[in-house]
């Protein structure tokens, strides 16, 4: 028997992150941003209304690929807990999901010419692809934060880069797409419609994203690519199954995902709708849709300085509560005020001032609830260990990926259902549409918004650690941790 090779310190309560490593932590969220962004905003209307696949078809293929596609994220993160390299749990994950990162978003821009059904799979096997091969690196990416702090305020100073640089990313490119790749030509004045500007926006994808994961790799490599000093058991597979089960059965993490499944539900309604709602509630020229990557820019860094503080003061689960309330409310205002008839009408010179406004806030305090989420998340890992003497922290941001991907895709397939129930048409001019359509969507889509939220505020009310209950928890996993033998493998 010899003794384990040494692995990086344990962080401990009161342990400062440097500026580097957050910024290295937080760039590689860019290649998760651009996915997500591209999913949510440009993913359906390019399928339906470039490739002609109908908007239910492509709402169905999405949800499909995803809930497919999420059950590969626990897995992920089952064996990244387990990997025993010389570079550590996480970063050999990193390395390796450069290439499909690149290649799968490349392939989900170019569908060949088929039939209606062979594109329906092609987009479903696609998006599966794109899906996992973010994965390989979002979740043992993600899940380095219980490993950098275990302060229970750090790690929400901590995790808002991710949050940051992930939105940054993803706005980066819509500012491009809106207003370089699918601007309006000679050709073509509908600039969404250009088929050759998706090709565009795919290669700078494939780059950003590549770029995005080096970066965070090489960035954290010395501070965490380290052979670990202890791993999970391994077991037989069905008892790795009943293993992964018995551990994402914990009581905080249960109610995390019961919050994230209807926050997350009404963010992939409000990001599949979003171009149709400029484009033919608001009619907003095709400038403006380049004002909307800094405005929602504005919302992110808004939300970076704020939930620090919010959470210091209130705590993490009713500042979460709290910021989800005001963000439904501002982001639904002008909505309500339009169909009361209180709004400013389109082409009015306050209609498009307004409506920003409105979305910086909304968008704001919206993401404070997610960045409080994954740093409540990190908390869960200490009380898991404390249940069950292992630390797993790629298994369960992996079930929070799971959850997001599986309610993403249901909202996704919410927006498509409702484009398709209301009577939308194919190649709408803005101007054009019915009226009574105009009015069906605003009043469903308002409805839908409400629901969600309200649920997901009652949800994280119900959230049970605090922190104290943390301070006590890590004091006791520390002399649990000095009165235990030293490690060693064979």
């Amino acid at each position: 028997m010899t003794a384990a090779a040494p692995a990086t310190a344990a962080a401990t309560p009161g342990d400062k992150v440097p500026m580097r490593i957050k910024l290295a932590y937080g760039a590689g969220a860019v290649a998760y941003g651009v996915k997500d962004n591209g999913f949510a905003v440009f993913l359906l209307i390019f399928y339906n209304q470039v490739i002609g696949l109908s908007a239910q078809l492509v709402g169905l293929a999405v949800m499909i690929a995803l809930i497919v596609d999420a059950f590969i994220d626990p897995v992920i993160g089952h064996l990244s807990d387990r990997t025993n390299s010389r570079w550590g749990r996480r970063h050999p994950w990193l390395y390796l999901s450069i290439v499909p990162v690149g290649l799968s978003w490349f392939l989900l821009w170019h569908p060949p010419e088929w039939s209606d059904t062979a594109i329906l799979v092609y987009l479903t096997l696609s998006a599966i692809l794109v899906r996992s091969a973010i994965a390989m690196n979002e979740v043992p990416s993600i899940a380095m934060l219980p490993e950098l702090t275990r302060d229970y305020h750090e790690r929400t100073d901590v995790i808002r880069y991710r949050f940051l640089f992930g939105w940054a990313g993803g706005l980066l490119l819509l500012f491009l797409a809106y207003g370089v790749f699918l601007a309006p030509t000679a050709d073509q004045p509908a600039g969404l419609l250009r088929r050759d500007g998706y090709d565009a926006y795919a290669w700078t994808g494939v780059i950003m994203m590549a770029a995005s994961v080096l970066i965070a790799a090489i960035g954290t490599h010395r501070r965490l690519a380290h052979r670990p000093v202890r791993l999970p058991p391994r077991q037989p597979l069905l008892s790795e199954l009943k293993a992964i089960f018995g551990t994402l059965n914990n009581r905080a993490f249960l109610v995390l995902m019961g919050a994230g499944i209807f926050a997350y539900a009404n963010q992939g309604l409000n990001f599949a709708t979003s171009t149709y709602m400029q484009t033919y509630i608001w009619e907003f020229p095709q400038w403006a849709f380049q004002l909307w990557p800094f405005t929602l820019l504005l919302g992110v860094v808004f939300a970076f300085v704020l939930a620090p503080p919010v959470s210091r003061k209130m705590g993490k689960k009713r500042a979460a509560a709290a910021m989800a309330a005001i963000a439904v409310t501002l982001g639904l205002l002008p909505y309500v005020l339009r169909l009361l008839g209180l709004f400013p009408a389109n082409g009015e010179a306050a209609t498009l001032p307004l409506f920003l406004f409105f979305t910086t806030l909304a968008t704001g305090f919206g993401i404070c609830p997610m960045i409080l989420v994954g740093s409540m998340l990190a908390d869960v890992i200490e009380d898991s260990e404390l249940r069950t003497g292992q630390r797993e922290e790629g298994l369960f941001f992996a079930g929070n990926l799971f959850m997001q991907k599986c309610v993403t895709g249901i909202g996704t397939f919410a927006a498509g259902s409702l484009i398709t129930l209301i009577g939308f048409p194919q190649n709408a001019v803005p101007g054009q549409v019915d009226d009574d359509i105009i009015t069906r969507l605003m009043l469903i889509f308002t409805i839908l918004t409400a629901l969600f939220i309200s649920a997901a505020v009652w949800t994280f009310l119900h959230f049970p650690l605090g922190e104290q209950d943390h301070a006590d928890r890590v004091a006791t996993l520390a002399a649990r941790a000095q009165t235990a033998p030293v490690p060693t493998a064979e």
